[in-house]
């Protein structure tokens, strides 16, 4: 079934919305039929698996779906729906909140590993953000791979196969997922949210395909207003001055729009843990409990480490989209421009600019991703970007 097919009957593609484990599996047909295939017949079935694909591709959702068809036995929904909310004890998976996975984390995970499944199939092990290991705990799951137990399988989750280290790839077996159409997107969004066609597609087209943002672009005014102003700052940006303001404007834009993702979830996760440990709202907190509290604040605080780190490396995918976009411009293109609605500010900068200017500040954009994933302070990184911006030269 084609997406348009799939959407217009109120199906998604690889599955339906009443189809469980994989209901909720979008737009990666060959994907699906692989593991569907693994899961029913063990002649198929490798005991690691790595899944990659660009963000918003849909590798957490295909693993969890993977996951719930390996534990439960065909046909067991109820078991499938546990596998699904993540509490079935035959599942345990791994969601960093932080910056890197830990080594005490994984090593957990691993132990893990080596238990027998008490009620389904299978064990599965699942690692989301695999690519986020250093070199030392990647060291970690190695055993784990090179002598798995018989009923076990692990399903790892990663961007690319070189975000991995070589001795993790060539234990796993790969499953690369599809980039969707704009198209199959933009329809995606308008069945999801039943928000208009116009907004579905600019959505889509500004999220480059990824799913969850262009579903919070469709839905969230403020993050369309967020996103452009943050563009036509960088283009405004003159010199070393500028440079440094535009910098602390983005930061201080990435941190209000982490602020978004993560407060209500915080306060949620607070009141819960009051309500467990007895404590009504507004009460004071007994010294007995307050050590439980300050440990879920010290979680909260790393969650939102890396939630503004994820955002400022959102803010840089999006000038990569708009400095791909000059570029295309001046090679004479311009039936594929991702940021339209910024058309006349695109062509202004590309006729003030050569090509050769605009592939530096590509490669200095490149370049401060890579330092902020070697911990770069985001301030510092972002002025010396911007600062090439305002140049065009190499720093």
């Amino acid at each position: 079934m084609t997406a348009e097919a799939a959407i217009a009957t109120g199906r998604e593609p690889g599955g339906g919305v009443h189809d469980v484990p994989w209901g909720e599996v979008w737009g990666q047909d060959e994907a699906l039929q692989q593991l569907q295939a693994a899961a029913s017949d063990p002649s198929q079935l490798a005991h690691a698996w790595l899944i990659t694909g660009p963000a918003g591709s849909g590798r957490s959702t295909l693993a969890a779906a993977f996951a719930a068809a390996l534990i439960a036995e065909p046909g067991d929904e109820a078991a499938m729906r546990q596998v699904l909310a993540g509490t079935h004890p035959d599942l345990t998976a791994l969601r960093t909140e932080g910056v890197i996975i830990s080594i005490k984390d994984a090593r957990a995970l691993v132990e893990r590993s080596y238990f027998s499944p008490s009620l389904g199939r299978y064990r599965v092990m699942v690692m989301e953000d695999a690519d986020r290991m250093i070199e030392r705990t990647s060291n970690v799951l190695l055993k784990a791979l090179e002598e798995p137990p018989e009923r076990t399988v692990w399903i790892l989750c990663a961007p690319s196969e070189a975000d991995l280290l070589p001795t993790i790839r060539s234990r796993v077996r790969t499953l690369r997922l599809r980039e969707p159409d704009v198209a199959d997107v933009a329809r995606l969004i308008v069945a999801r949210t039943g928000v208009d066609e116009q907004t579905a597609e600019q959505a889509a087209r500004l999220s480059q395909r990824h799913i969850g943002m262009a579903v919070r672009l469709a839905t969230d005014a403020d993050a369309r207003a967020r996103r452009d102003e943050t563009l036509r700052a960088v283009m405004s940006v003159r010199g070393v001055g500028s440079a440094i303001e535009t910098a602390a404007r983005i930061v201080q834009l990435a941190t209000d729009d982490a602020k978004a993702l993560t407060a209500e979830r915080d306060e949620a996760e607070r009141e819960g843990l009051l309500r467990t440990l007895g404590i009504t709202p507004g009460a004071a907190v007994p010294p007995a409990v307050r050590s439980q509290l300050s440990a879920l604040e010290d979680d909260q605080k790393r969650r939102a480490t890396r939630s503004l780190r994820d955002g400022i490396d959102r803010v840089l995918t999006d000038l990569e989209s708009m400095f791909r976009d000059v570029l295309m411009l001046q090679f004479g293109r311009d039936d594929d421009l991702i940021n339209r609605e910024l058309a006349d500010a695109l062509a202004a900068l590309a006729a003030a600019w050569t090509a050769p200017r605009t592939l530096v500040v590509l490669d200095a954009i490149a370049a401060t991703r890579t330092n902020l994933e070697g911990n770069a302070a985001p301030a510092l990184a972002l002025e010396s970007m911007l600062v090439t911006v305002a140049s065009g030269r190499t720093l």
